[in-house]
């Protein structure tokens, strides 16, 4: 049975630098999709769906549910590695539930944990406004993207917390730092 990782923080958190890195330190055994780079690839292929993927994502808001949720099971479904990390959801009840339900529903892949990389607003803003990835990297949308962010985390927290697989790591540290404390902890699990 493949092996499900969620990490999740706020925008700047680290989140997607982390999973690469871990990804490319167990090539052998470890593969990471990130949720954003997942859909931006849509959108640069210039599909209808990129299209409409892109609409959603330049002023900060959430992808539908229906098309995050079928991009990510394409993705575990056809991950090359029995290890999959995925960044970046859920990032909201609704994703949460509708992935929870899809995993419950079948049995080749499990949700071993999902490890949220924590970090204060103001690291995250600094670190995105610090970085040129695109048009969503400018104030007004970092503050809609927190926003959106922060409105579900507490229920996504409790419904992981009881379900014991929530597991929270200090992102305001060194790279090596985090890496290496998220590193053991997966390869404990696994």
């Amino acid at each position: 049975m493949k092996k499900l990782f969620l990490i999740i923080g706020a925008p700047g958190s680290g989140k997607t630098t982390d999973a690469q890195l871990i990804a490319q330190n167990n090539k052998d055994s470890i593969v990471h999709y990130s949720t954003g780079d997942l859909l931006r690839e849509e959108v640069a292929r210039g599909s209808e769906q990129g299209k409409l993927i892109n609409s959603f994502i330049s002023q900060g808001n959430l992808v539908p549910l229906d098309i995050v949720v079928s991009t990510i099971v394409n993705a575990i479904t056809n991950a090359p590695k029995d290890v999959i990390l995925i960044d970046g959801y859920p990032r909201s009840v609704e994703q949460m539930e509708a992935l929870d339900k899809k995993l419950k529903a079948q049995d080749q892949v499990s949700l071993t944990n999902v490890i949220e990389v924590e970090v204060s607003e103001s690291v995250a803003r600094d670190r995105v406004l610090g970085r040129s990835r695109g048009d969503d990297d400018n104030i007004e949308v970092f503050n809609n993207r927190m926003k959106v962010y922060l409105e579900p985390l507490q229920a996504i927290e409790t419904f992981y917390t009881q379900e014991k697989i929530l597991q929270k790591i200090n992102g305001e540290r060194t790279i090596e730092a985090i890496v290496g404390e998220m590193e053991t902890f997966i390869k404990s699990r696994i």
